[in-house]
């Protein structure tokens, strides 16, 4: 297998734990602490993304190298990399946690692409790190297959995301309580490796606040504004120009988390756990855990068991969190400030950037060339009624787009329907909408051959659905692990209609509206 080349700038330039290996132990003044990956009995590859491998140089011959399994298994190292685990902290369910850490995830390195791109590989599931607490540090099959194809299918549908290079079976059992209800089973354990520019989480500068280390803090702003914000770190010379860098640094993360969250509302993408130690400093999406994807729409759905009551992390509420969580990173970055204004600048941005991306996606998913006041609550209405009369998002919006605005009609709409009555009930209701909306096309400037093209390229005809992810597990779980490959490839092309893949395509059936995988999840894996 050839040999990647290694720039490790986070462990060069930042302070390291003076001891390494797995303890579990409280770290100060470090933000990383040496720990290798804890061999596994029979590392095999399961499944890759061709697009990360193609990215980092490897070809056909390096996936099938018994080596290739080892090294993304945990059981041997490359040369240049030196793994660790990561030192930060979080508010969980919007509480602080204090020290949190990789507690299941060992970072290989800092891998340099032969186009000068810069990817952090790290492998969730390689055993235990000194953040692990009491946990083991591995990860077991179905939450795997979950991370390592909702990586990549966020990316193809245009979200940012991080990204999953492979997916390598452990040959080993992990005893899990899937439903903490006191019945541990073992099951089968997996390795994904993951690959972002920067893993680098708002709760790695929230922990050295905490502690009162204001040097441990302002020293890793400058290294992020020196790797990962390049073309903002060569801004401003002189007097007050840390403080200016800050700010525009800041207001970007902001801007970021803006886009990255109205994507996640324009596909229905549920994230489940948006603790602070779970959100990018560059704007991913990241640690893919108890997350959905709405079915029926619905806004105040959460795919996560442990937030089922309190419903914090529900679809329609991500904005807000979001928002919040900026809210927590200002605070963990106020030493670096003089006022709070350049802070409060940065929250404005998010406001404007969010509102300006919602609006956005209004005229994109709707085939307007552009979003008027109007038609915000237009669409404000027609949410309404989709979670009224429990209509499939996703298949309502895909098929809106073949609409024929001189006669509209909800016939064409009927498949987006799960409960028929309900349809009845409120048909009279989407007939006025779908006459306010054709007439709202008949004054805009895009023909209908513009306006589908428009649609479809904003309202994606297959998304990873709870349900077939659970029907790849159960699969792969009971020896055909093909389904991970077929589902892979059909979300490759997520905006395309692919003939013959019909079912990737059809709504969630009656059986899957409660069962465990395909409604909601636990943070068990």
């Amino acid at each position: 297998m050839r040999a990647l080349r290694f720039d490790n700038a986070f462990l060069r330039e930042l302070p390291g734990d003076p001891e390494s290996g797995p303890r579990v132990r409280q770290v100060h003044g470090a933000l990383w602490s040496r720990v290798d990956p804890t061999p596994v009995a029979a590392p095999r590859l399961i499944a890759y993304s061709a697009e990360m491998a193609a990215a980092l140089g490897f070809d056909e011959d390096d996936l099938a190298s018994p080596d290739f399994a080892a090294v993304f298994g945990g059981n041997a190292l490359q040369p240049g990399m030196q793994p660790y685990a990561a030192n930060y902290g979080g508010h969980q369910f919007g509480h602080w946690a204090g020290q949190l850490g990789d507690g299941r995830a060992i970072s290989l390195g800092e891998a340099v692409a032969a186009d000068g791109a810069r990817w952090e590989l790290q492998l969730k599931g390689a055993g235990p790190t000194p953040y692990s607490r009491s946990a083991d540090g591995r990860a077991v099959l179905r939450s795997s297959i979950r991370e390592f194809l909702c990586s990549e299918a966020m990316h193809h549908l245009g979200v940012p995301t991080t990204r999953a290079l492979s997916l390598v079976a452990s040959g080993e059992q992990v005893e899990r309580d899937m439903f903490y209800d006191g019945h541990p089973r073992p099951e089968p354990g997996a390795i994904v490796c993951r690959a972002a520019p920067s893993f680098l989480r708002f709760g790695h500068f929230e922990l050295p606040f905490s502690r009162g280390d204001a040097a441990l803090l302002k020293q890793l702003a400058d290294f992020t504004l020196r790797r990962d914000f390049p073309h903002l770190a060569a801004r401003g010379i002189g007097a007050g120009s840390d403080e200016s860098r800050y700010g525009d640094w800041f207001a970007e993360v902001c801007e970021r988390t803006a886009a990255m969250v109205a994507h996640w509302m324009r596909v229905g993408f549920v994230h489940g756990v948006m603790n602070t130690d779970n959100m990018s400093i560059l704007g991913l999406t990241i640690d893919y855990g108890p997350y959905g994807w709405i079915d029926d729409y619905d806004p105040d759905w959460t795919p996560n068991t442990t937030d089922a009551h309190g419903r914090r992390y529900r679809f329609g509420w991500q904005p807000r969190i979001a928002h919040w969580n900026l809210m927590r990173l200002a605070q963990a970055l106020s030493p670096l400030f003089g006022s709070t204004e350049p802070l409060q600048a940065g929250l404005d941005r998010f406001a404007a950037a969010y509102t300006a991306a919602d609006r956005d996606n209004t005229a994109r998913k709707l085939g307007l060339a552009e979003c008027r006041d109007e038609d915000v609550e237009l669409i404000r209405d027609l949410h309404r009624l989709l979670h009224e009369a429990e209509v499939d998002m996703t298949i309502f919006f895909r098929r809106l787009a073949r609409l024929e605005p001189a006669a509209p009609s909800l016939d064409p709409l009927d498949e987006a329907f799960y409960d028929p009555s309900k349809r009845d009930a409120a048909a009279a209701a989407f007939q006025d909408w779908l006459r306010r909306y054709a007439a709202r096309l008949g004054e805009d400037a895009l023909d209908s051959a513009r306006r589908r093209t428009r649609m479809d390229a904003a309202n994606p005809c297959y998304v990873p659905r709870n349900y077939l992810a659970q029907q790849a597990i159960d699969r792969a779980e009971a020896g055909d692990e093909a389904g991970i490959a077929e589902w892979l490839e059909v979300m490759r092309r997520p905006y395309e209609e692919q003939p013959g893949r019909e079912a990737f395509a059809r709504k969630r059936p009656d059986w899957a509206r409660t069962r465990a995988g395909c409604s909601m999840l636990s943070c068990s894996s």
